[in-house]
């Protein structure tokens, strides 16, 4: 048993090595900005690798005092046994605590000063070299329970750089520094790009737990940012090849598929019994096949149902981990089994495989992102993820590669982040009585943006003001302008003309955005002065009555006689009248004229032609009657 458990792990690591050879391998060490803010003799902007455990706070900074413990420097037992506590006082700021690198895990270093109540931990390296991950221990069960409850985030720090923040805090000095990881993930746009390297093997330990309950716990938020349209997932699967020495073996035979060239480990790491890494290896081809299928018929999101209802319904465990249980989840979820076969291939053929092959070119680093070396690996925007593998946190890191204003609901729920707006208004322009904010909440912070209201955009600086302009201002609060209303009648000051002044209407005066007075008309004299007039103010306007039976008339400002307006009136009608009959009379005058003359012209005609009858002219009748015999 001893032999080919040494075999085994022989076997893999050639395996290993073959793939790094030949893949020139490239780990990039993912860092945040450290700043020393005070002292001013060590202030200065440095590097710091950001830990593969916690929470690290992406999209956002974190500010706090570094102390350096005089016992326990090491962190690797706890600090309860000094009687040493890290918890901030209130109203101080949060503490970082300084530790030594070795003699036990990173990891538990960083959970034994969170236990102390510190809120983030710098480790110090001990030799000069350049930065390193910080990682997790390799399948420690003992260490599972804490490494799943660390929360704080954890960076390394050059030993030169650890030794200068050591002796200013031995001399007396408050140490002051600012962790950022603000630009650890770009933020180019409003779309997001990232992949998850997984597995579906779930016999591995405690990686393998954590991620299958990351992938079952994140499943909502990845299909509502994917259905959404803000991110575009991909899923990949590592696979390593068996180097040609060892291809007809037993152990390359059980754990590659397509004659070497794409291979898992034993899940159990025991080639007498149980699966095989080959199954394990079909198994992420299968996975693969679904991805490119769903993505085909425009719906890629649903890869995260497949994989967590493989992981319920086919575990290992109970031994479903087949082809059987995997097409009963795919007929289930309406894909097409024909086409992921056909995607899938043959794996028993003595050539490559198109989407395995696509896979290990993939996991070589390109550009800023370095080769996929750790299972699970998280890659955002070409960035890996350092962290704890739990929604939250990645969610955070997702987040902050948006770019600023663009970040979908999600981003700015209660669990991500905290909104800014909501205490003071963030600092920025606020109307209370329009119920109007400059303040705009992001992933990253608030912006002081004037907003847009109604199709009316306000102008300012967002901090101090912000005023409505163009055409339709004067709908939002009156465009800034006064207005007041009384007995019925409202006023207002704003002019719906496009221009950003405000004016009194008439009959006020003032500077028409604060206040705007009644003017006295009958005081100051401007109407209703005519001799006749009795002149009482009224808010906006004035009342102008005349003595007796006067009628005032308000455009030319005078009193006249109400009994000499009515005989002008009846005289008026009497006129009228005697036009139109004058008007009758003479148009009846000229039509009898024409009828009379018409009636003499044809008398006439009808005597002269009796006695003088023209050749070309009929008989005309005689229309005078004939009395004789």
């Amino acid at each position: 048993m001893e032999l080919r458990t040494l075999q085994h792990h022989l076997l893999q690591g050639f395996m290993l090595l073959s793939l790094i050879s030949n893949c020139y391998a490239r780990f990039v060490v993912e860092k945040n900005s450290l700043t020393v803010t005070s002292p001013e003799k060590i202030k200065g902007t440095h590097d710091s690798a950001i830990g593969n455990f916690g929470i690290p706070q992406y999209g956002g900074s974190m500010a706090g005092v570094v102390v350096y413990p005089k016992e326990n420097q090491k962190a690797c037992k706890s600090f309860d046994d000094f009687g040493i506590s890290f918890k901030s006082k209130p109203g101080s700021l949060p503490t970082f605590v300084l530790v030594d690198r070795g003699d036990c895990f990173f990891a538990l270093k960083v959970w034994n000063v969170q236990q102390a109540g510190a809120s983030a931990v710098l480790v110090a390296d001990d030799i000069e070299e350049a930065l390193i991950t910080m990682d997790n221990p390799e399948e420690d069960s003992s260490s599972a329970k804490y490494i799943e409850n660390i929360t704080i985030p954890s960076a390394l720090i050059e030993k030169t750089f650890g030794e200068t923040l050591k002796k200013a805090i031995s001399g007396g000095d408050m140490v002051n520094v600012n962790l950022d990881w603000r630009e650890a993930v770009p933020h180019p746009d409003d779309r997001v790009e990232y992949e998850l390297w997984t597995n579906s093997n779930d016999e591995c330990g405690v990686k393998c737990d954590m991620l299958m309950a990351f992938v079952k716990d994140f499943k909502g938020a990845a299909q509502i940012l994917e259905k959404g349209g803000y991110t575009q997932f991909t899923p990949h699967y590592i696979t390593w090849y068996c180097p040609q020495a060892f291809t007809l073996s037993r152990q390359c035979k059980s754990q590659c598929i397509n004659h070497g060239r794409y291979c898992a480990p034993d899940p159990e790491q025991d080639f007498s019994s149980g699966y095989e890494g080959k199954d394990v290896v079909i198994e992420n081809l299968r996975q693969l096949c679904v991805f490119k299928v769903a993505n085909e018929t425009n719906r890629p999101w649903v890869w995260w149902d497949y994989v967590t209802d493989f992981q319920i319904r086919c575990p290992m465990k109970e031994k479903k981990y087949n082809k059987d249980c995997a097409d009963g989840v795919i007929k289930s979820l309406g894909l097409d089994a024909k086409r992921i076969e056909k995607c899938m291939g043959d794996p028993d053929a003595d050539m490559e495989n198109p989407v395995l092959k696509e896979e290990q070119d993939a996991q070589v680093g390109k550009g800023s992102r370095g080769d996929v070396t750790i299972l699970p690996t998280l890659v955002v925007n070409n960035r890996q993820y350092r962290g704890k593998l739990a929604k939250g946190a990645v969610l955070k890191a997702i987040c902050a590669g948006f770019e600023e204003t663009t970040e979908p609901a999600v981003c700015l729920s209660g669990d991500v982040e905290t909104n800014e707006c909501l205490e003071n208004n963030g600092g920025c322009w606020q109307d209370k009585a329009a119920n109007l904010t400059a303040c705009r909440d992001t992933f990253r912070g608030r912006v002081c943006e004037c907003p847009l209201v109604d199709g009316v955009q306000f102008k300012g600086d967002g901090y101090s003001h912000c005023e409505p302009g163009g055409p339709g201002r004067c709908k939002i609060n009156n465009g800034g302008c006064w207005h007041e209303s009384r007995n019925g009648r409202a006023y207002s000051a704003c002019l719906d003309n496009g221009d950003v002044k405000c004016q009194c209407p008439p009959g006020f005066k003032g500077d028409g955005v604060k206040s705007c007075e009644d003017i006295d008309e009958c005081k100051e004299k401007r109407a209703c002065q005519c001799p006749e007039c009795s002149c009482k103010n009224t808010w906006g306007s004035y009342e102008c009555t005349c003595n007796g039976d006067l009628l005032y008339i308000r455009d030319h400002d005078t009193c006249i006689s109400k009994s000499g307006t009515e005989v002008r009136s009846a005289w008026a009608a009497m006129w009228v009248i005697l036009i139109c009959l004058a008007m009758a009379g003479g148009g009846a005058y000229l039509v009898y004229k024409y009828r009379l003359r018409s009636y003499m012209d044809s008398e006439i005609r009808a005597i002269m032609a009796q006695y003088m009858p023209l050749d070309s002219q009929g008989e005309v009748p005689n229309h005078v009657s004939n009395d004789r015999a």
